[in-house]
């Protein structure tokens, strides 16, 4: 007992050491970018006064798109949000090397989102923080179970260091990314979230990210709002992901530029808007603190220029993801999300059905439900807003539309993003390949799994798979073939490293429910 004490320390020790040493690096990342993009925006301001400033960007841009091209050619998981390499390392179907992942996803990131693309550092900086995790991992050679606790408390930390919010950064990494409540897990992520937070908040201050003016109940008897747009918001996050996978084609069918350089294309159109209306580039959270202002003012004129506005980001937010550069699409959703929920409050107070003052509750609320619907975490989206707005009020309203959002791309047959992207790139781009070595694999099991009740000997396991012990809240059993297997369990099974992704997939199917939940 006091050895395993003393293994908890040392661990919780080191996923504070990865806290520290994420949020120093999203630090950074974050600096960066605030730079980068100011320095860009300065560029615009020069150009409308002389048009020779629009050569310097036009070339700026062009090696922009260059260098991180270049990263992502080399090492092709710099590319994207990076979420999806570490659902896959968690998973054990992929394996990669932290450090050149780190400093080109880091210098990669800020060039990119710094230009002004629609494009955010959430996803970047979980991978940062995932990578800082391995790292560590590997510096203090620990086990394989204890190495990936250790990569999804640096990836907690770096969505925590990131928005300021150290409950969502753990919570998001349990509902989504590792897909385990287990004591451990969560001590260890929420520890590093807070120690990466902590880091953050003496670079930048202690304000919440997205400090919306928030003072106005929402009315229970004009709730049927939240229902319309819950509807609203579900069925445009469906159409988002749609368009997020249908668009990778027409990225494939560009062969006048090679893969690595089709983010000069996004950059290429970034050109007019960044000219034209500079407010609403960037991942957008300039843009969503400017709606409190924007939407007192009534007419339609005001609902067809966020319509409008909404239309641009939805599109060119696809163009900029697909073209493959180090980026998020957190903030971008978030924004997206806050202008439907502009929108839609804006028209029904021209028609009279909504007071103007309740027009920003909506806003805050409608981002809740398109995060919930595109990334399907409805707990990380509830907790989340609430954390970047500042306010532990109106929870009821933000499940409501967050309920609704989710239920609506369930039933139109959606898929959380993050699961759709990972699985498109498994058998790519290197799929862990190792000697045979034994590894773990921790599986819980859920109220409706077909193992409940049932005898450990009566199951049919994967082959080459055992069961070492079984974790019963505060338990440790060791089991035998008589010991029955009770929902809220979870399996620690000795597998073959090498099949360790391949045992992941087939006790889902034995299971008769998903494991991600």
């Amino acid at each position: 007992m006091k050895n395993t004490e003393n293994t908890s320390l040392k661990l919780l020790f080191q996923a504070l050491l990865v806290g520290i040493v994420t949020g120093a690096i999203v630090g950074v990342f974050r600096f960066g970018i605030e730079k980068t993009s100011g320095f860009w925006l300065n560029l615009f301001e020069l150009a409308h006064q002389n048009s020779i400033w629009f050569l310097v960007i036009i070339v700026g841009f062009l090696a922009v798109a260059i260098i991180a091209g270049y990263f992502v050619k080399q090492q092709p998981h710099v590319g994207g949000s990076g979420i999806p390499e570490v659902k896959l390392e968690l998973q054990g179907k992929l394996s990669v090397k932290w450090f050149p992942i780190l400093w080109r996803k880091l210098i990669g990131g800020i060039l990119v989102i710094g230009t002004g693309l629609f494009l955010g550092p959430e996803g970047p900086s979980l991978q940062l923080g995932s990578s800082i995790g391995q790292g560590v991992g590997e510096g203090f050679n620990q086990t394989k179970t204890n190495s990936r606790v250790l990569l999804a408390t640096g990836a907690a930390s770096g969505l925590s260091a990131a928005f300021g919010a150290p409950l969502s950064g753990a919570l998001f990494v349990l509902e989504e990314v590792f897909h385990n409540f287990s004591p451990r897990v969560w001590m260890n992520a929420l520890a590093g979230a807070i120690a990466s937070n902590f880091i953050v908040s003496n670079i930048f201050g202690q304000h919440p990210a997205l400090a919306i003016p928030y003072n106005y109940s929402f009315p229970i008897p004009l709730y049927w709002h939240l229902v319309l747009l819950g509807l609203v918001v579900g069925v445009l996050g469906h159409l988002y992901k749609v368009g997020l996978f249908s668009f990778k084609k027409v990225y494939k069918k560009i062969t006048i530029l090679p893969r690595w350089l089709h983010g000069i294309i996004p950059l290429i159109i970034l050109l007019p808007i960044a000219y034209y209306w500079p407010l609403i580039t960037g991942p957008g959270n300039r843009l969503i603190l400017s709606l409190s202002n924007t939407i007192t003012t009534q007419g339609w004129i005001t609902v067809g220029m966020l319509a409008f506005f909404f239309v641009m980001r939805i599109v060119f937010s696809i163009i900029s993801y697909d073209s493959g550069l180090p980026s998020g699409i957190f903030l971008p959703i978030l924004t997206m999300g806050a202008l439907i929920g502009a929108t839609y409050g804006s028209f029904m107070v021209q028609l009279g059905l909504l007071p103007q003052r309740l027009v920003i509750n909506l806003v805050i609320f409608s981002m809740a439900g398109l995060f919930a619907a595109i990334i399907r975490a409805p707990f990380t989206a509830i907790i989340l807003i609430t954390e970047m707005v500042g306010s532990l009020l109106h929870l009821m309203p933000l499940a409501v539309v967050a309920f609704i959002a989710l239920l609506v791309d369930e039933l139109l047959g959606g898929r959380p993003i993050y699961d759709s992207l990972a699985q498109a790139m498994e058998g790519k781009n290197g799929v862990a390949k190792s000697a045979g070595r034994e590894d773990q694999l921790t599986v819980p099991v859920y109220e409706s799994s077909q193992l409940v009740d049932k005898k450990v000997a009566d199951v049919k396991w994967p082959h080459n798979t055992l069961v070492k012990m079984i974790r019963r809240g505060s338990d440790e059993i060791i089991p035998n073939g008589q010991t029955q297997i009770m929902a809220g369990d979870m399996l620690v099974l000795a597998v073959d490293q090498n099949r360790r992704g391949e045992v992941y997939d087939m006790m889902k199917k034995l299971q008769g429910v998903e494991l991600d939940g």
